[in-house]
C-alpha cells in the first residue's frame, strides 16, 4: 500500500521508517527540509518539502494511488483540512488526523475522520502507570473513551455463566484459562483461576469494578 504521511516530526517520521520497513511505499512531506533528517539515512520513500493541504503537493506525494494518509504536523487546524482534502477530494478512505484538543477530536470523529486525541490519550495513560491503585489498562482507543482490561475472576462468581458479569457498557471478548485462551459463548462458565479480557467504555468502568466485587445473588450484578 501506498501511505503519505504529512508532518515529519517524531510520529511522522516514526511511521515513515516503521511503513517502508513493513514493505509499504511511503511519501512524506513537511514544510521544513531538515525535518527529513528524521528519517534517516536507509529511508527509501518520498521526501517532499510543501505544504500538507497543497493539492499538488498532495499529488507529487502520490495521493491519487494511495491507500491512506496519517497527518501528524503539530497544528491541529492544518491536520484536519488536510484529511479534509484527503477525503473529500481524493476519496481516500483511510484518513487520520492527530489532534491536540480533545473536543475538537470528538467532533471530527463524528464526520467520520479518525483523530488521535494525543493530549486525552496520553494523560489517560500516564495516570494508569503513576497511580497504582488504578486497575490495570491493556489497551485504551485513541478517542480514550474505550479500554480493554484484564480481570482476575473473584471466587463468588465461580460456576455462573460468563455472560453474568456483562452490561450494557461493557463486555466479555475473552477469557485466558490454564494458559490458554478462547471466545466464550453464553454458555462459559467462569471456573477458579479464570482472567477475563472486558472491552469497557471508561466512564461505566468504576461501576463495572464494583459490580464484580459485590457478592449480591452470588454474582456481580
Amino acid at each position: 500500500m501506498h501511505v503519505v504521511i504529512v508532518g515529519c516530526g517524531r510520529v511522522g517520521s516514526t511511521l515513515g521508517r516503521e511503513l517502508t520497513a513493513a514493505g509499504h511505499t511511503v511519501a512524506v512531506v513537511d514544510r521544513k527540509p531538515e525535518a527529513f533528517s528524521r528519517l534517516g539515512e536507509s529511508f527509501t520513500g518520498q521526501k517532499i518539502t510543501g505544504i500538507g493541504f497543497d493539492r499538488e503537493v498532495l499529488i507529487e506525494a502520490g495521493i491519487e494511488r494511495a491507500g491512506a494518509l496519517a497527518s501528524v504536523t503539530n497544528g491541529d487546524n492544518s491536520n484536519i483540512l488536510i484529511a479534509r482534502v484527503a477525503r473529500e477530494e481524493f476519496g481516500i478512505e483511510r484518513v487520520v488526523a492527530r489532534i491536540y484538543d480533545p473536543k475538537r477530536a470528538e467532533i471530527y470523529e463524528r464526520l467520520g475522520i479518525a483523530t488521535v486525541a494525543t493530549v486525552k490519550w496520553t494523560s489517560e495513560r500516564i495516570l494508569r502507570r503513576i497511580l497504582p491503585e488504578l486497575p490495570a489498562v491493556e489497551w485504551t482507543d485513541p478517542s480514550a473513551s474505550v479500554v480493554l482490561v484484564e480481570r482476575e475472576m473473584p471466587k463468588h462468581l465461580i460456576g455462573q455463566r460468563v455472560v453474568t458479569i456483562e452490561t450494557s457498557s461493557a463486555r466479555v471478548v475473552s477469557v485466558r484459562r490454564l494458559g490458554a485462551a478462547m471466545i466464550p459463548n453464553a454458555d462459559t462458565i467462569i471456573q477458579e483461576g479464570d482472567v477475563v479480557y472486558i472491552a469497557a467504555e471508561i466512564a461505566a468502568l468504576s461501576q463495572f469494578d464494583a459490580g464484580l466485587a459485590s457478592t449480591q445473588n452470588g454474582k456481580g450484578h
